[in-house]
Protein backbone atom coordinates (compact mmCIF):
# COMPACT_ATOMS: atom_id res chain seq x y z
CA UNK A 1 0.00 0.00 0.00
CA UNK A 2 1.37 3.31 -0.71
CA UNK A 3 2.50 5.48 1.99
CA UNK A 4 1.12 8.84 3.39
CA UNK A 5 3.26 11.10 1.72
CA UNK A 6 3.79 13.95 4.53
CA UNK A 7 4.78 10.89 6.98
CA UNK A 8 7.29 9.18 3.97
CA UNK A 9 8.90 13.23 3.52
CA UNK A 10 9.47 13.07 7.34
CA UNK A 11 11.74 9.54 7.43
CA UNK A 12 13.29 10.89 4.27
CA UNK A 13 14.33 13.95 6.30
CA UNK A 14 15.92 11.61 8.88
CA UNK A 15 12.76 11.40 11.37
CA UNK A 16 12.04 7.64 12.11
CA UNK A 17 8.09 7.59 12.75
CA UNK A 18 7.48 5.46 15.69
CA UNK A 19 3.75 4.89 17.70
CA UNK A 20 2.95 5.98 20.66
CA UNK A 21 0.93 3.04 22.12
CA UNK A 22 0.35 -0.94 22.14
CA UNK A 23 -2.46 -2.86 22.78
CA UNK A 24 -3.54 -6.45 21.71
CA UNK A 25 -6.29 -5.06 19.99
CA UNK A 26 -3.61 -2.86 17.51
CA UNK A 27 -1.88 -6.12 16.66
CA UNK A 28 -4.48 -8.69 16.40
CA UNK A 29 -6.81 -6.16 14.12
CA UNK A 30 -3.95 -5.40 12.13
CA UNK A 31 -4.13 -2.00 13.20
CA UNK A 32 -0.31 -1.62 13.66
CA UNK A 33 0.62 -3.33 10.44
CA UNK A 34 -1.24 -1.26 9.04
CA UNK A 35 0.12 1.93 10.04
CA UNK A 36 3.40 0.25 9.07
CA UNK A 37 2.35 -0.07 6.01
CA UNK A 38 0.74 3.13 5.20
CA UNK A 39 1.64 5.36 7.59
CA UNK A 40 6.05 4.79 7.72
CA UNK A 41 5.60 3.50 11.47
CA UNK A 42 9.11 1.93 12.18
CA UNK A 43 8.72 1.33 15.95
CA UNK A 44 6.38 1.63 18.91
CA UNK A 45 7.16 3.30 22.48
CA UNK A 46 4.52 1.99 25.55
CA UNK A 47 4.75 2.59 29.15
CA UNK A 48 2.54 2.21 32.15
CA UNK A 49 -0.16 4.42 31.00
CA UNK A 50 -0.83 3.10 27.76
CA UNK A 51 -0.98 -0.63 29.15
CA UNK A 52 -3.40 0.41 32.00
CA UNK A 53 -5.91 1.78 28.97
CA UNK A 54 -5.34 -1.16 26.76
CA UNK A 55 -5.81 -4.23 29.47
CA UNK A 56 -8.51 -2.12 31.43
CA UNK A 57 -9.96 -1.20 27.63
CA UNK A 58 -10.29 -4.67 25.93
CA UNK A 59 -11.36 -8.42 26.36
CA UNK A 60 -8.89 -9.20 24.08
CA UNK A 61 -6.61 -10.14 27.59
CA UNK A 62 -9.83 -12.65 28.89
CA UNK A 63 -7.84 -15.78 28.26
CA UNK A 64 -4.96 -15.04 29.33
CA UNK A 65 -5.82 -13.55 32.43
CA UNK A 66 -7.92 -17.01 33.16
CA UNK A 67 -5.17 -19.09 32.69
CA UNK A 68 -3.14 -16.90 34.79
CA UNK A 69 -5.83 -16.82 37.43
CA UNK A 70 -6.14 -20.49 37.16
CA UNK A 71 -2.50 -20.92 37.95
CA UNK A 72 -2.47 -19.13 40.74
CA UNK A 73 0.08 -16.92 39.53
CA UNK A 74 1.04 -13.83 41.57
CA UNK A 75 -0.82 -9.98 40.38
CA UNK A 76 3.32 -9.12 39.51
CA UNK A 77 4.04 -12.02 37.51
CA UNK A 78 0.41 -12.11 35.48
CA UNK A 79 1.27 -8.08 35.15
CA UNK A 80 4.66 -9.00 33.05
CA UNK A 81 3.62 -11.72 31.50
CA UNK A 82 0.75 -10.17 29.80
CA UNK A 83 2.54 -7.09 28.73
CA UNK A 84 5.91 -9.51 28.10
CA UNK A 85 3.75 -10.81 25.52
CA UNK A 86 2.24 -7.62 23.68
CA UNK A 87 5.86 -6.76 23.54
CA UNK A 88 7.15 -9.66 22.11
CA UNK A 89 4.59 -10.01 19.63
CA UNK A 90 4.91 -6.05 18.57
CA UNK A 91 8.84 -7.21 18.25
CA UNK A 92 7.92 -9.98 16.11
CA UNK A 93 5.57 -7.86 13.71
CA UNK A 94 8.00 -4.83 13.58
CA UNK A 95 11.49 -7.66 13.38
CA UNK A 96 11.76 -6.95 8.91
CA UNK A 97 12.23 -3.59 9.50
CA UNK A 98 14.86 -4.41 12.59
CA UNK A 99 16.47 -6.08 10.18
CA UNK A 100 17.01 -3.90 7.50
CA UNK A 101 17.55 -0.48 9.55
CA UNK A 102 18.73 -2.07 13.64
CA UNK A 103 18.45 0.99 15.04
CA UNK A 104 13.98 1.16 14.00
CA UNK A 105 11.92 -2.04 14.40
CA UNK A 106 12.12 -1.87 18.35
CA UNK A 107 9.62 -2.12 20.61
CA UNK A 108 9.85 -0.32 24.20
CA UNK A 109 9.07 -2.09 27.65
CA UNK A 110 9.54 0.28 30.90
CA UNK A 111 11.01 -1.21 34.12
CA UNK A 112 8.43 -0.59 36.33
CA UNK A 113 8.63 3.04 37.76
CA UNK A 114 8.41 2.39 41.50
CA UNK A 115 12.08 1.53 40.89
CA UNK A 116 12.91 5.12 39.62
CA UNK A 117 15.30 5.56 42.58
CA UNK A 118 16.50 2.10 43.24
CA UNK A 119 19.67 2.17 40.59
CA UNK A 120 20.77 -1.85 41.33
CA UNK A 121 16.33 -2.69 41.29
CA UNK A 122 16.39 -1.16 37.92
CA UNK A 123 19.11 -2.77 36.20
CA UNK A 124 17.75 -5.98 37.61
CA UNK A 125 14.61 -5.86 36.27
CA UNK A 126 16.01 -4.28 33.24
CA UNK A 127 18.04 -7.38 32.70
CA UNK A 128 14.95 -9.58 33.52
CA UNK A 129 12.65 -7.95 31.30
CA UNK A 130 15.10 -8.47 28.21
CA UNK A 131 15.24 -11.91 29.15
CA UNK A 132 11.80 -12.34 29.53
CA UNK A 133 10.64 -10.94 25.95
CA UNK A 134 13.67 -12.09 24.16
CA UNK A 135 13.81 -10.24 21.16
CA UNK A 136 16.61 -8.34 19.87
CA UNK A 137 14.94 -5.44 18.77
CA UNK A 138 13.53 -4.57 22.16
CA UNK A 139 14.10 -1.40 24.22
CA UNK A 140 13.98 -1.42 27.69
CA UNK A 141 12.58 1.89 28.88
CA UNK A 142 14.75 3.30 32.46
CA UNK A 143 13.79 6.65 33.47
CA UNK A 144 16.55 9.51 33.32
CA UNK A 145 16.74 10.12 37.13
CA UNK A 146 19.91 10.42 39.01
CA UNK A 147 19.95 6.64 40.07
CA UNK A 148 18.99 5.73 36.62
CA UNK A 149 21.81 6.97 35.30
CA UNK A 150 24.20 4.36 36.56
CA UNK A 151 21.71 1.72 35.88
CA UNK A 152 22.00 2.82 32.13
CA UNK A 153 25.91 2.94 32.51
CA UNK A 154 25.19 -1.00 33.95
CA UNK A 155 22.83 -1.95 31.67
CA UNK A 156 24.21 -1.00 28.66
CA UNK A 157 27.41 -2.85 30.11
CA UNK A 158 25.63 -5.66 30.03
CA UNK A 159 24.49 -5.77 26.42
CA UNK A 160 20.77 -4.43 26.93
CA UNK A 161 19.58 -1.75 24.57
CA UNK A 162 17.86 1.13 26.49
CA UNK A 163 15.44 3.55 25.46
CA UNK A 164 16.05 6.23 28.34
CA UNK A 165 12.88 8.16 29.30
CA UNK A 166 11.53 11.30 31.11
CA UNK A 167 14.17 13.51 30.01
CA UNK A 168 13.10 17.67 30.16
CA UNK A 169 16.65 19.26 30.56
CA UNK A 170 19.44 19.48 28.02
CA UNK A 171 21.79 19.05 31.08
CA UNK A 172 20.18 16.01 32.26
CA UNK A 173 20.63 15.06 28.69
CA UNK A 174 24.14 15.38 28.76
CA UNK A 175 24.21 13.35 31.55
CA UNK A 176 22.17 10.25 29.72
CA UNK A 177 24.68 10.27 26.88
CA UNK A 178 27.55 10.23 28.63
CA UNK A 179 25.91 6.90 30.76
CA UNK A 180 25.80 5.60 27.74
CA UNK A 181 29.35 6.28 26.14
CA UNK A 182 30.14 5.00 29.99
CA UNK A 183 28.12 1.32 29.55
CA UNK A 184 29.92 1.20 25.75
CA UNK A 185 33.19 1.57 26.84
CA UNK A 186 32.48 -0.87 29.93
CA UNK A 187 31.39 -3.35 27.90
CA UNK A 188 34.65 -2.97 25.70
CA UNK A 189 36.74 -3.14 28.72
CA UNK A 190 35.45 -6.32 29.52
CA UNK A 191 35.60 -7.98 26.25
CA UNK A 192 32.53 -7.66 25.01
CA UNK A 193 30.38 -7.12 21.66
CA UNK A 194 28.92 -3.78 20.95
CA UNK A 195 26.98 -5.63 17.99
CA UNK A 196 23.45 -5.06 18.27
CA UNK A 197 23.71 -2.67 21.37
CA UNK A 198 21.44 0.74 20.25
CA UNK A 199 19.47 3.45 22.45
CA UNK A 200 17.28 6.40 22.42
CA UNK A 201 17.02 9.23 24.39
CA UNK A 202 13.64 10.19 25.44
CA UNK A 203 13.17 14.19 25.62
CA UNK A 204 10.01 15.14 26.64
CA UNK A 205 8.69 18.48 24.89
CA UNK A 206 4.47 18.59 25.51
CA UNK A 207 4.88 18.94 29.51
CA UNK A 208 7.62 21.44 29.20
CA UNK A 209 5.51 23.93 27.83
CA UNK A 210 2.64 22.93 30.13
CA UNK A 211 4.53 23.88 33.37
CA UNK A 212 6.22 27.06 31.32
CA UNK A 213 3.22 28.23 30.22
CA UNK A 214 1.45 28.58 33.83
CA UNK A 215 4.73 29.89 35.15
CA UNK A 216 4.29 32.33 32.46
CA UNK A 217 0.99 33.27 33.44
CA UNK A 218 1.85 34.32 36.81
CA UNK A 219 4.52 36.41 35.99
CA UNK A 220 3.64 40.22 36.54
CA UNK A 221 6.77 41.73 37.08
CA UNK A 222 8.72 41.98 33.47
CA UNK A 223 6.78 44.48 31.49
CA UNK A 224 9.73 45.05 29.20
CA UNK A 225 9.02 41.38 27.84
CA UNK A 226 6.97 40.50 25.82
CA UNK A 227 5.13 37.63 27.84
CA UNK A 228 2.78 36.22 25.48
CA UNK A 229 4.69 35.63 22.45
CA UNK A 230 6.63 33.51 24.91
CA UNK A 231 4.27 30.68 25.29
CA UNK A 232 4.15 28.06 23.66
CA UNK A 233 8.08 28.57 22.62
CA UNK A 234 9.99 26.74 25.26
CA UNK A 235 8.95 22.79 24.88
CA UNK A 236 10.33 23.44 21.28
CA UNK A 237 13.23 25.47 21.96
CA UNK A 238 14.57 23.21 24.83
CA UNK A 239 14.82 20.01 22.74
CA UNK A 240 16.30 22.08 20.00
CA UNK A 241 19.25 23.04 22.56
CA UNK A 242 18.96 19.11 23.40
CA UNK A 243 19.56 18.43 19.90
CA UNK A 244 22.74 20.62 19.54
CA UNK A 245 24.13 18.98 22.74
CA UNK A 246 23.31 15.24 20.63
CA UNK A 247 25.76 17.09 17.55
CA UNK A 248 28.08 17.99 19.91
CA UNK A 249 28.90 14.91 21.89
CA UNK A 250 28.51 12.18 18.47
CA UNK A 251 30.98 14.47 17.03
CA UNK A 252 33.80 13.93 20.15
CA UNK A 253 36.81 12.13 19.47
CA UNK A 254 35.49 9.80 22.10
CA UNK A 255 32.52 9.01 20.70
CA UNK A 256 34.70 8.13 17.37
CA UNK A 257 36.81 5.76 19.37
CA UNK A 258 33.62 4.35 20.35
CA UNK A 259 32.27 4.18 16.63
CA UNK A 260 35.93 2.48 15.21
CA UNK A 261 34.55 -0.06 17.43
CA UNK A 262 30.85 -1.00 16.31
CA UNK A 263 29.09 1.86 18.00
CA UNK A 264 26.11 3.33 17.30
CA UNK A 265 24.60 7.05 18.45
CA UNK A 266 22.16 7.31 20.95
CA UNK A 267 19.45 8.89 18.95
CA UNK A 268 17.37 11.90 20.16
CA UNK A 269 13.32 10.69 20.59
CA UNK A 270 11.14 13.51 20.56
CA UNK A 271 8.62 12.60 23.50
CA UNK A 272 5.30 14.16 25.03
CA UNK A 273 4.63 15.03 21.39
CA UNK A 274 0.75 15.36 21.35
CA UNK A 275 0.34 18.93 21.91
CA UNK A 276 -1.90 19.70 25.44
CA UNK A 277 -3.08 22.99 24.04
CA UNK A 278 -6.22 23.75 21.84
CA UNK A 279 -4.59 27.56 20.96
CA UNK A 280 -1.67 25.77 19.59
CA UNK A 281 -0.97 23.63 16.18
CA UNK A 282 -1.62 20.19 16.63
CA UNK A 283 1.25 19.03 14.71
CA UNK A 284 3.75 21.87 16.01
CA UNK A 285 5.97 19.26 18.24
CA UNK A 286 6.52 17.34 14.68
CA UNK A 287 6.86 20.42 12.36
CA UNK A 288 10.00 22.36 14.42
CA UNK A 289 11.62 18.94 15.12
CA UNK A 290 13.07 18.15 12.27
CA UNK A 291 16.46 16.83 11.91
CA UNK A 292 18.57 13.65 10.97
CA UNK A 293 18.90 10.52 13.41
CA UNK A 294 16.13 11.62 15.59
CA UNK A 295 13.16 9.56 16.45
CA UNK A 296 9.28 11.28 16.88
CA UNK A 297 7.16 8.68 18.58
CA UNK A 298 3.65 9.85 17.92
CA UNK A 299 -0.38 9.45 19.32
CA UNK A 300 -2.15 7.94 16.51
CA UNK A 301 -4.07 10.75 16.82
CA UNK A 302 -1.44 13.78 16.84
CA UNK A 303 -0.14 11.44 13.76
CA UNK A 304 -2.49 11.63 11.79
CA UNK A 305 -3.32 15.20 11.96
CA UNK A 306 0.81 15.50 10.61
CA UNK A 307 -0.86 12.84 7.59
CA UNK A 308 -3.39 15.55 7.17
CA UNK A 309 -1.87 18.90 7.34
CA UNK A 310 1.57 18.82 8.39
CA UNK A 311 4.47 21.02 6.35
CA UNK A 312 7.68 21.04 7.86
CA UNK A 313 9.27 23.77 9.63
CA UNK A 314 12.76 25.11 10.03
CA UNK A 315 15.10 22.13 10.52
CA UNK A 316 16.52 22.02 13.58
CA UNK A 317 20.48 22.56 13.29
CA UNK A 318 19.37 26.37 11.70
CA UNK A 319 17.41 27.56 14.71
CA UNK A 320 20.26 27.16 17.60
CA UNK A 321 20.52 30.97 18.14
CA UNK A 322 16.83 31.53 18.27
CA UNK A 323 16.35 28.40 20.83
CA UNK A 324 18.86 30.15 23.21
CA UNK A 325 17.44 33.42 22.97
CA UNK A 326 13.53 31.95 23.78
CA UNK A 327 15.08 29.95 26.86
CA UNK A 328 16.94 33.19 28.27
CA UNK A 329 13.83 34.94 27.49
CA UNK A 330 12.20 32.68 29.53
CA UNK A 331 14.69 32.84 32.32
CA UNK A 332 14.86 36.59 32.02
CA UNK A 333 10.94 36.36 32.86
CA UNK A 334 11.54 35.16 36.25
CA UNK A 335 10.73 31.14 35.15
CA UNK A 336 13.19 29.04 37.81
CA UNK A 337 13.93 26.55 34.84
CA UNK A 338 16.02 24.29 37.49
CA UNK A 339 12.48 24.17 38.90
CA UNK A 340 10.40 23.24 35.69
CA UNK A 341 12.81 20.79 35.04
CA UNK A 342 12.71 18.99 39.05
CA UNK A 343 9.20 19.64 38.85
CA UNK A 344 8.43 17.73 35.63
CA UNK A 345 10.59 14.87 36.54
CA UNK A 346 9.36 14.94 39.80
CA UNK A 347 5.64 14.59 38.06
CA UNK A 348 6.59 12.37 35.37
CA UNK A 349 7.93 9.50 37.94
CA UNK A 350 4.84 10.00 39.72
CA UNK A 351 2.38 9.72 37.08
CA UNK A 352 4.21 6.37 35.79
CA UNK A 353 4.02 4.87 39.31
CA UNK A 354 -0.23 5.73 39.63
CA UNK A 355 -0.40 4.45 36.28
CA UNK A 356 1.47 1.45 37.55
CA UNK A 357 -0.33 0.95 40.34
CA UNK A 358 -4.13 1.23 38.61
CA UNK A 359 -2.52 -1.38 36.06
CA UNK A 360 -1.52 -3.91 39.30
CA UNK A 361 -4.91 -3.14 40.58
CA UNK A 362 -6.69 -3.67 37.20
CA UNK A 363 -4.63 -6.76 36.59
CA UNK A 364 -5.62 -8.06 40.03
CA UNK A 365 -9.09 -7.36 39.83
CA UNK A 366 -9.35 -8.89 36.66
CA UNK A 367 -7.90 -12.68 38.04
CA UNK A 368 -10.19 -12.25 41.34
CA UNK A 369 -12.87 -12.29 38.51
CA UNK A 370 -11.40 -15.32 36.42
CA UNK A 371 -10.61 -17.71 38.87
Amino acid sequence: MAQNEKLAELSAAGVAVWLDDLSRDRIRSGNLQSLVDEHSVVGVTTNPTIFAAAISGSDSYDDQLHALAVRQVSVEEALRTITGADVRDACDLLRPIHDRQPGDGRVSLEVAPGLAHDTDATAAEAGHLWWLVDRPNLFIKIPATEAGLPAITETIANGISVNVTLIFSPDRYRAVMEAYLAGLEKRVAEGGSLDGIASVASFFVSRVDTEIDKRLDKVSDAPELDIASLKGKAGIANAQLAYQAYEEVFSSDRWRALEAKGAVPQRPLWASTGVKNPEYSDTMYISELIAPGTVNTMPEKTMMAYADHGEAGTPVQKSYDDAAAVMKAVGDAGVDLDDVFRVLEKEGVQKFVDSWDELTDSVRSELEDKK
